[in-house]
C-alpha cells in the first residue's frame, strides 16, 4: 500500500471550507452574524498565524450543531456544498487526486475541519477515507463537542497512525517513507516532516520558507 495524503483547505480547495461554512451560517441564518462572524474571523486569523487554540475552536464551530435538527443541517450542508464549494474545486486538484488513484495508491484526505463539513467534499474528489475532527453524535443530535482526537498539527499525525494500525500495517514509519502529502500550511510541518514526499501547495509564508530551505517541491492547484 502507498499512500496519497491531501489536506484539503487552501491546498485541494481554493478556500477554507470551515471559515466558508461559518459564512454560510451566518448569511442563512443559522446562526446570529454579528456574534458569530467576529469569532469566525478572530479564529481564522489563529489559524494562520500559527496560534489556533484547536479544541476552543472547535467548541465554537460545532456549538451551533446543537441548536439544530440534523435533517435541517443537511439540507444547509447540501445548499452550501453547492454554491460555495463546488466553483472552489479545480480541474488541476482533481486531475492530481484521479493522478494518484490511477497509480492504485490509498487515497486519504486529512483535515483539521470537522467530519460534518468535509465529509461530503471528500465524496466529491472520490475518496472514501476521511480523516478529520470528529463532532460529537448522541441519540442522533450533534452535540456541540469533538470526539476524539483533533486532527491538527500532531493531532493529524496521531490520527493517520491509529488508522493504520486499524488496517493491520505494523511498520508505520515504512509506510510513510513511500507516502506523499500534499499541505499549505505550517500547521502541518509534523506530518509533512514524517512522509517521504511532502509537497507544498500555495504555501504560508512560514510553510514555503521551510520548502525552500529543505527543497520540497512547490505546486499551485488554484482555480
Amino acid at each position: 500500500m502507498k499512500l496519497a495524503l491531501f489536506d484539503l483547505d487552501n491546498t485541494l480547495l481554493d478556500g477554507d471550507s470551515d471559515y466558508l461554512w461559518g459564512e454560510y451560517m451566518c448569511d442563512s441564518g443559522i446562526v446570529e452574524r454579528e456574534r458569530y462572524a467576529k469569532g469566525n474571523e478572530q479564529f481564522h486569523e489563529d489559524y494562520r498565524e500559527g496560534r489556533l487554540d484547536i479544541r476552543a475552536y472547535l467548541r465554537f464551530a460545532l456549538e451551533p450543531l446543537s441548536r439544530h435538527k440534523v435533517e435541517d443541517l443537511h439540507r444547509h450542508r447540501a445548499a452550501f456544498i453547492d454554491t460555495e464549494i463546488r466553483r472552489r474545486i479545480s480541474n488541476a486538484s482533481l486531475a492530481l487526486v484521479e493522478e494518484h488513484r490511477q497509480a492504485g495508491d490509498q487515497l486519504i484526505m486529512i483535515t483539521a475541519t470537522n467530519d460534518f463539513v468535509t465529509r461530503p467534499i471528500a465524496d466529491l474528489f472520490g475518496i472514501d477515507v476521511l480523516l478529520a475532527s470528529d463532532a460529537e453524535m448522541k441519540d442522533g443530535c450533534y452535540t456541540g463537542q469533538v470526539t476524539g482526537t483533533p486532527c491538527f498539527q500532531e493531532g493529524k499525525l496521531k490520527k493517520l497512525e491509529a488508522w493504520l494500525r486499524s488496517k493491520g500495517v505494523e511498520d508505520i514509519e515504512e509506510l510513510l517513507k513511500t507516502a506523499s502529502f500534499y499541505s499549505d500550511s505550517r500547521n502541518d510541518l509534523p506530518l509533512l516532516e514524517r512522509v517521504g514526499r511532502p509537497v507544498c501547495v500555495n504555501p504560508d509564508p512560514v510553510l514555503l520558507a521551510a520548502a525552500q530551505s529543505k527543497a520540497w517541491p512547490v505546486i499551485t492547484l488554484t482555480c
